[in-house]
């Protein structure tokens, strides 16, 4: 039968999915069956989300690979953990050695925007500190759909096809043939419903498995990655993944109407996320969204955002720490300068003092937030010969200027999108929350949030609710369902709506609430995506 399976005429529903002993939510089904597998096998949410995040490295590529970054926070034994498995960039780089090969900013494809890749060992930390499991047996879903392939999901097929379309354009040299070989086998992007394996990706997994990721950082793929790098002048080295290690980090957080909303620290965006909830802290909302919560939402994330570009970088260059941006004197400043108008951002003088997103949780009280991402897609467009795995470009985002807090320097981490969520009330967890999509994740933190503190929204119908997404200056996508009504009146106050076709652009989330009193656990996956709930 001849049918187009993005075409939906008519509106759908879904409903939260409750369940006692374990809940995984990913953007792809398979990925969420896979740690749903892994926990009745005996592991726990972590050992899940592990096998979740490698598989989603399989069966959504289009969005995260085994050559990309992550962050987690972790809730098990009555507190809550970070990991920052972001990379930094290679020693040999830096703006200066750009210039000399011609850039006036950073490049978004080929080997400059590379920095080490942090997914592999994010899997060891977190197996090795809190899993119950190996990895070689967390990873065996990954690896048996890498192995036997797997059917093409539709968003997954749609993204995978615009993907193909821009890398054909873009990518020119033969150090991109890899790619092509891997994710466009037969000179184009598989389609959806057809099956597309990877046996090097299979391999890969299998090495990082047997091995606890010590041959991604210090052997054999260690060596096919530098060799690979070295033949097409790339800085990225030997040296560079040896001696690379994650960061377990103290999250962040801002109470919001008697809840904590946690974060990773910088260099994680997770930061503007708490600063516009911190704004939107000092004003009173209705039980129900009207022009007026929308405007001031839109121009707390306008205000956070230009914050966040100032002075978010690595850490140890940062030149305002976390407490002084989230300081409720920086957020009294930042609110009086919303008014009924929309603004021009700048930022703030604070007082002195393409991503996949998972949630996993079981019966024992573990719970996870999870994001994955190769950034841009694929990422660089650079896929290590025979490994399939796909270098991300996550250095894209260094500042090309010596004096920015996130100017691009040797072994600096870049600022990076991906941010995990988290919500506790009184000290005890609510659990895992995140919408993925590049700048469009803090926006979706705050409007996930608002939805269920605010507008009392079940985790479902708070992830359906209708989007808006700030771009720059005083422009606002809205989603096709967004209320007409609503986006005319904000035009009204001087903002430039616009009105996207696409509801892709908007983020894709998950969120699992648990309920302190029976341990029942909520969820909610994305429906402008493949997403799925496996529970059990």
């Amino acid at each position: 039968m001849a049918m187009d399976y993005l075409y939906h005429p008519y509106p759908s529903q879904r409903m939260t999915v409750f369940a006692k002993n374990g809940v995984v939510a990913t953007s792809q089904p398979l990925a969420a069956q896979a740690g749903l597998e892994v926990l009745k096998k005996g592991g726990n949410a972590i050992d899940a989300a592990i096998a979740a995040a490698a598989c989603l490295t399989v069966v959504e590529p289009t969005s995260n690979g085994i050559g990309g970054d992550a962050f987690a926070l972790v809730w098990t034994n009555g507190k809550l953990y970070g990991l920052n498995a972001s990379g930094y960039a290679p020693k040999a780089i830096s703006i200066e050695a750009l210039k000399e090969r011609g850039y006036t900013e950073m490049p978004k494809y080929g080997f400059a925007p590379v920095t080490v890749p942090g997914a592999p060992a994010a899997w060891a930390a977190l197996a090795k500190r809190f899993g119950r499991l190996p990895l070689a047996e967390t990873l065996a879903p990954a690896i048996a759909y890498a192995e036997n392939g797997y059917p093409v999901s539709p968003v997954l097929g749609k993204y995978w096809a615009n993907a193909y379309r821009v890398y054909k354009e873009a990518l020119n040299g033969p150090e991109f043939a890899s790619w092509f070989a891997t994710f466009a086998p037969g000179g184009r992007a598989p389609k959806i419903g057809e099956v597309w394996a990877s046996p090097d990706h299979a391999a890969t997994l299998r090495s990082i498995a047997e091995t606890e990721a010590e041959s991604f950082y210090r052997g054999e793929l260690a060596e096919k990655i530098a060799t690979f790098s070295k033949q097409y002048g790339g800085f990225l080295a030997a040296d560079d993944l040896a001696e690379y290690e994650p960061e377990w980090v103290e999250p962040i957080s801002v109470s919001y109407r008697g809840y904590e909303v946690w974060e990773i620290p910088p260099n994680g965006q997770g930061i503007v996320a708490l600063m516009a909830i911190n704004i939107m802290n000092g004003f009173d909302v209705p039980s129900v969204p009207d022009v007026e919560t929308h405007h001031r939402q839109i121009e707390a994330m306008k205000l956070a955002f230009a914050d966040g570009k100032a002075y978010i970088a690595d850490c140890r260059y940062m030149n305002c720490s976390p407490d002084e941006l989230l300081s409720e004197s920086f957020a009294a400043m930042r609110r009086a300068q919303i008014g009924e108008e929309a603004l021009t951002p700048e930022p703030g003088t604070p007082p002195k003092g393409g991503t996949v997103y998972l949630a996993a949780a079981d019966g024992e009280g573990n719970m996870v937030s999870y994001i994955q991402s190769n950034y841009m897609g694929f990422g660089s467009g650079l896929v290590v010969p025979g490994t399939g795995i796909a270098l991300h470009n996550r250095g894209h985002n260094f500042a090309f200027d010596e004096g920015h807090p996130n100017g691009l320097a040797p072994r600096k981490k870049p600022y990076h999108t991906i941010i995990p969520g988290f919500l506790t009330k009184g000290g005890a967890p609510v659990g895992p929350f995140g919408v993925m999509g590049g700048f469009m994740q803090p926006q979706g933190h705050l409007q996930v949030i608002m939805n269920t503190i605010d507008f009392d929204l079940n985790p479902q119908a708070a992830l359906d609710a209708p989007r808006w997404q700030w771009m720059e200056g005083k422009t606002v996508l809205v989603e096709p369902h967004f209320p007409r009504h609503i986006a005319e009146a904000l035009a009204r106050k001087g903002h430039d709506i616009r009105l996207a076709l696409d509801s892709g652009l908007f983020g894709r989330g998950q969120i699992i609430w648990r309920d302190p009193d029976t341990g029942v656990l909520a969820a909610g996956t994305e429906p402008r995506t493949d997403g799925a709930v496996a529970a059990w």
